[in-house]
């Protein structure tokens, strides 16, 4: 029998096109991958996240061709299962294989537990922390059960050399996700924050929440920042440090703001600059991730917008029913994501700028996806 593959080109948002492949049986041909770069081809997180795709699922077939540049995926079955393993190397920190990961674990056949390696903070991608503190609290909303979902930081890594530990677990979704009404961002009530230092002084963390709560005290009383000083084999293999901070609204939104700090790894292309990059000191780590927590409450919406991707992912899975949310402005990995839906799930979205409040509201009817890999009793 043909397959009839989907053509796309380029590497932008290879990690979603892959997760919407997947669950969306949709096998996929990606060419031109980087082609006019000096460096062209696949990424060593993108090959890892195409071997992370074969460990969770069954009969996926993965064809690169020996320059990197062309990528043939034919999706398989998601199983889930135990105890599995997995280095993320350290191109990308673990959040970057996180998101995928918890959609697909939501439609496997069993439930998933996942031991992944490599960097659990950089500056780059949502750090665990924000995982733990807001991305779980989004899946429940949209009716997946508390019990067996978490995430459990083993031992910190931060860039250039990793070192990290986290273990993963994702239950199944019995029969289909619960669409959403949710456009009431609320008022901020609270804000919850955990810093961490690893291989470096305590005094950086207090340094950190002194500065951040020197500008949060101004506007609201409960504010509690929790340090995580790691030493020894649970702080990985570099010095670093770094803050979490989410904003818990009396609506039960959660808005957050990381980053981390470290020494930058090198790429092959920054090898030729000999000077090192300044690090900052920690005041102004607190104060910027601060002001940064109070950007994106001031856009509103009912999440952040690092978050706004897989809100949007979600409420496409959705059972064929209305879901309805509110953002702030909508952030270019919200729009590329409501693209690549519309490609391939066939949901499409009605957006409606609501000038009051300068938000925008999206309503979407879900594709009714249902999980067809569990296994019926």
């Amino acid at each position: 029998m043909k397959t009839n593959y989907m053509r796309l080109k380029g590497s932008r948002n290879l990690r979603l096109c892959l997760l919407l492949s997947t669950l969306s049986s949709t096998p996929v041909i990606i060419d031109a991958i980087r082609d006019d770069d000096i460096l062209s081809g696949l990424r060593p997180h993108e090959i890892s996240l195409l071997r992370l795709f074969e460990k969770v699922c069954d009969d996926c077939v993965v064809e690169i061709n020996e320059t990197g540049t062309k990528l043939k995926y034919k999706p398989g079955i998601v199983m889930g299962g135990r105890n599995l393993m997995h280095d993320c190397g350290v191109s990308r920190a673990i959040g970057y294989f996180l998101e995928p990961l918890l959609v697909l674990g939501l439609f496997g056949k069993k439930p998933l537990s996942i031991r992944l390696k490599g960097m659990t903070n950089d500056a780059k991608d949502p750090s665990i922390d924000t995982f733990r503190s807001t991305t779980l609290p989004l899946l429940k909303r949209f009716g997946v059960t508390s019990e067996g979902l978490g995430i459990k930081i083993e031992s910190r890594g931060v860039p250039p050399l990793g070192g990290g530990e986290v273990v993963l677990s994702v239950p199944i979704v019995h029969n289909s996700l619960t669409a959403v009404q949710w456009i009431d961002s609320g008022k901020i009530k609270r804000i919850r924050g955990v810093s961490f230092s690893a291989k470096v002084s305590v005094q950086f963390e207090n340094t950190m929440i002194h500065s951040a709560r020197g500008i949060f005290n101004r506007l609201l009383p409960d504010v509690h920042i929790f340090t995580d000083h790691r030493a020894g084999p649970q702080a990985g293999n570099s010095p670093g440090f770094g803050i979490s901070l989410v904003a818990e609204t009396n609506s039960g939104c959660f808005i957050s703001a990381d980053t981390a700090v470290s020494r930058e790894r090198s790429d092959e292309m920054t090898e030729l600059d000999d000077e090192k990059t300044e690090i900052s000191p920690p005041e102004d780590v607190g104060e910027q991730i601060a002001s940064m927590l109070l950007g994106e409450i001031e856009q509103g919406g009912v999440v952040d917008s690092s978050h706004q991707g897989l809100l949007f992912l979600l409420c496409a899975l959705c059972p064929q029913d209305v879901s309805k949310v509110r953002v702030g402005k909508l952030s270019p990995y919200g729009i590329e994501t409501l693209r690549l839906i519309r490609d391939f799930l066939g949901v499409k979205f009605d957006i409606k700028p609501d000038p009051h409040t300068g938000t925008v509201i999206l309503k979407c009817v879900g594709c009714g996806l249902k999980n067809l890999s569990r296994k019926i009793s």
